[in-house]
């Protein structure tokens, strides 16, 4: 008789502590600094970017003339508070097209 409210109570904790779970913060992909970013020119090639920029986030093996680094940062349970995705687009080894800013998910 004397674990009924023992076991009720228990319950009651358990669901009201539920909802109270921490969240930790997701830093997710490359991040990649302005001033980097602002050196990567047209002619580079692939060793002179990745010095710069670091390897690829997205290694496309059917796309291998196309490096993407995506990065995001999402603070607890808020949406990704901070979000980049740039591409570079090589031909014959060189840099031809620097996408610096594209859209993400909104929703990521």
């Amino acid at each position: 008789m004397r674990q009924i409210p023992l076991l009720v109570l228990l319950l009651i904790s358990l669901v009201f502590s539920s909802g109270c779970i921490y969240r930790a913060n997701m830093s997710q992909g490359n991040l990649i600094k302005q001033e980097d970013l602002d050196q990567v020119e047209i002619g580079m090639t692939h060793n002179q970017v990745r010095f710069l920029l670091g390897t690829p986030m997205i290694n496309d093996p059917f796309h291998v003339d196309r490096w993407d680094y995506v990065y995001y940062l999402r603070i607890g349970r808020e949406d990704a508070g901070f979000k980049r995705w740039v591409t570079v687009l090589f031909e014959e080894g060189e840099v031809i097209e620097i996408r610096k800013e594209q859209e993400l998910d909104p929703n990521l």
